[in-house]
């Protein structure tokens, strides 16, 4: 309704092979975000967010599910609810905190960086953890 949106494109880049070309990566992720700030008219924000979200994501799958990356055999669907949350909301909240970070740009505005960040990061990881729940396949 115009005050919380949530921006629920980067659930692509949360949901991309994780064994793919790491350079293909990065241009899918700046193209995605382009597109995004060719309607949003934001000035590149959205591109910017995409391209260092899609750059720490390994560090971030390294950290959320340990040797199971390393080893290239997880699926996002079948991992646990806390994995899954941690990597979920450390990519959103960076990819909200710079992409309000660069559309504000005055260090002064930093509370409205921080709460904008915090309330649309809250929207849009309940909307992309509740499309993971009900959008998975389930192997039984």
């Amino acid at each position: 309704m115009g005050y919380i949106n949530p921006m629920v494109y980067i659930y692509f880049i949360l949901l991309f092979p994780f064994n793919s070309n790491k350079s293909l990566f990065l241009v899918v992720a700046f193209l995605l975000g382009l597109s995004v700030d060719m309607f949003s008219d934001s000035g590149g924000a959205h591109a910017a967010a995409c391209v260092i979200i899609a750059y720490i994501r390994p560090f971030v799958l390294r950290f959320a599910f340990g040797i199971s990356y390393e080893h290239q055999s997880i699926k996002l669907e079948n991992t646990a609810f806390g994995q899954r949350m941690v990597y979920i909301i450390i990519l959103t909240l960076v990819h909200h905190f710079f992409v309000f970070l660069l559309e504000i740009f005055n260090i002064s505005n930093i509370l409205l960086v921080l709460r904008n960040t915090l309330f649309f990061g809250i929207f849009t990881i309940l909307i992309i953890t509740l499309s993971i729940t009900f959008f998975s396949r389930k192997n039984s």
